[in-house]
C-alpha cells in the first residue's frame, strides 16, 4: 500500500513546428466557428507540444480512494498513465510511497492497471489470465493457485475460471480484468474508466461490486471517469479536471455543495444545474441581493457574511440553483412546461421562464400530475440558503 504525491506535474506532447503551426490555426478558427470533427479544443497548443496536464499537484493517501473525473480531453486518462509509467513525466516530480518514481519502469512499480477494454489474453482461460502475472514473477505453483482461486472467491467469479474470455459476458470480462490486478496484491491498482462499455443497469451493478471490493481490499486506488455519477458514488475524494488543470479537489458533498466555480457547479450534478447569467447584485441598506427576472432575492446569511468580510462591491454575477433544490410554489417564479420526463419516483420537468430553460426535479408522491403536464404553467421557487453565487467575470464562487 502507498501513497501518492504529485508535485507540480507536467506532461507535453511534442510535435513538429510545423503542427504546432497548423494547430494554432485550427484553435483560432475554432473560436470563429464551429469545432472541426477530431480536433480536440480544450487542449494547449506551445511551440512545445500539446500541454496535457499542467500544474498538478495532489496528495493521495495511503488506501484512499480518489476519482479523477473531468471531460474528455482534460488530462485525467494522461494523469493515471503517467502513475503507471506509461507516459513520460515532462517536467515535475511523482512519489510512489516515498519513493521518486518519474523513471521507475512501469513492471518496478508494484502497481496493477484495469483498462477500458479489459485487455485479457483470448487465448487463455480466466485462471490463465489471472494467473499470468504470477507465472512471470516466477511465484510456486501452490501460492499462484492460492491467489487466483482467493481472488475468484472475493468477485464470485469461481465458476468460470476454466472459459475463455469469449465465452464470458461484459460484466465477467470486467471482473477478470479487475481479479487479474487484485490477484498480484499490487500498493495501487488504477482504473481507467473500466465501466464505460458496460450498460447502465450493468454499470450500477459493477459500481457497488467496486465498492464491495474497496473494502475487502487494503490499497490505493486511483479511478478515471468521465461520469460524474460514477465519481459521487465510488470516491473518498473526487479530482475534477479542466484543460489539464485541476479545478477543484474535495470530498463528493464539498463539491457538490460548495463548487468553487460554473465549470464544476455544472460538470457535478445530474440533471445539470440552472444558471441565471448577468444578474445584478446590489447592496440595499448594508444587505446584499440579486435580481433575477424582476424579483429582489435577498442572499442568505453565509454570503452576506462572506460578502461583508470581503467588503464586496456591486457586481454582475451568476446565479445557480440544482434541480432538486426547486419546490412546487404557490407563488415565485412562474414558467411553462416544455418537456416533462416521467421517472418514477419524481418526474424532471423543463420549464421555459422567459427564455430560459429551467430544469426541476419534483417527487411524484402526492403530486397531482395534471399538474405537470405540457403546455401547462408551473409556479416554483427556492430555498435562497440554497443558491450558488459567481463573479460573472472570473466565474469563482463568491462564498
Amino acid at each position: 500500500m502507498a501513497s501518492i504525491t504529485f508535485k507540480n506535474i507536467k506532461k507535453i506532447y511534442p510535435i513538429t513546428p510545423e503542427e504546432a503551426k497548423s494547430n494554432k490555426k485550427k484553435a483560432k478558427k475554432k473560436q470563429e466557428t464551429a469545432p472541426e470533427e477530431g480536433f480536440v479544443p480544450n487542449l494547449q497548443i506551445t511551440d512545445e507540444g500539446v500541454v496535457a496536464v499542467q500544474e498538478f499537484n495532489l496528495f493521495i493517501k495511503d488506501k484512499e480512494f480518489v476519482v479523477l473525473v473531468g471531460p474528455s480531453g482534460c488530462g485525467k486518462s494522461t494523469t493515471l498513465r503517467m502513475i503507471a509509467g506509461l507516459e513520460e513525466i515532462t517536467s515535475g516530480e511523482l512519489y510512489i510511497g516515498d519513493v521518486f518514481s518519474n523513471n521507475i519502469a512501469p513492471r518496478d512499480r508494484n502497481i496493477a492497471m484495469v483498462f477500458q477494454n479489459y485487455s485479457l489474453y483470448p487465448h487463455m482461460t480466466v485462471y490463465d489470465n489471472m494467473a499470468f502475472s504470477l507465472k512471470l514473477a516466477k511465484l510456486p505453483k501452490e501460492e499462484i493457485d492460492r491467489k487466483v482461486k482467493e481472488a475468484a472467491r472475493t468477485l464470485e467469479i469461481t465458476q468460470i475460471l476454466d472459459r475463455l474470455p469469449k465465452a464470458l459476458s461484459g460484466g465477467q470480462r470486467q471482473r477478470v480484468a479487475i481479479g487479474r490486478a487484485i490477484v498480484r496484491q499490487p500498493q495501487v491498482i488504477l482504473m481507467d474508466e473500466p465501466l464505460s462499455n458496460l450498460d447502465a443497469k450493468l454499470r450500477g451493478q459493477m459500481r457497488s461490486e467496486i465498492i464491495r471490493l474497496r473494502q475487502k481490499i487494503d490499497t490505493t486506488f486511483v479511478y478515471v471517469t468521465h461520469d460524474q455519477v460514477e465519481a459521487m458514488t465510488l470516491g473518498d475524494r473526487i479530482v475534477v479536471m479542466k484543460d489539464g488543470f485541476i479545478q477543484q479537489v474535495g470530498t463528493p458533498q464539498e463539491v457538490f455543495n460548495h463548487p468553487v466555480n460554473t465549470f464544476v457547479a455544472g460538470f457535478i450534478g445530474t440533471p445539470q444545474i440552472n444558471f441565471f447569467h448577468n444578474i445584478p447584485m446590489t447592496i440595499k441598506d448594508g444587505d446584499y441581493y440579486v435580481t433575477i427576472q424582476g424579483r429582489d432575492l435577498k442572499l442568505d446569511e453565509k454570503h452576506q457574511t462572506a460578502l461583508k468580510a470581503a467588503n464586496t462591491p456591486e457586481k454582475t454575477v451568476v446565479v445557480a440553483v440544482r434541480p432538486v433544490h426547486i419546490e412546487m410554489s404557490d407563488e415565485g417564479f412562474t414558467g411553462t412546461i416544455e418537456v416533462s420526463e416521467m421517472m418514477g419516483s419524481e418526474v424532471h420537468l423543463h420549464i421555459n421562464l422567459n427564455g430560459d430553460d429551467i430544469v426541476a426535479v419534483i417527487p411524484t408522491a402526492n403530486l397531482d400530475l395534471d399538474k405537470v403536464a405540457l403546455g401547462k404553467p408551473f409556479t416554483f421557487n427556492f430555498n435562497q440558503n440554497l443558491l450558488h453565487v459567481f463573479d460573472a467575470e472570473t466565474e469563482t464562487n463568491l462564498l
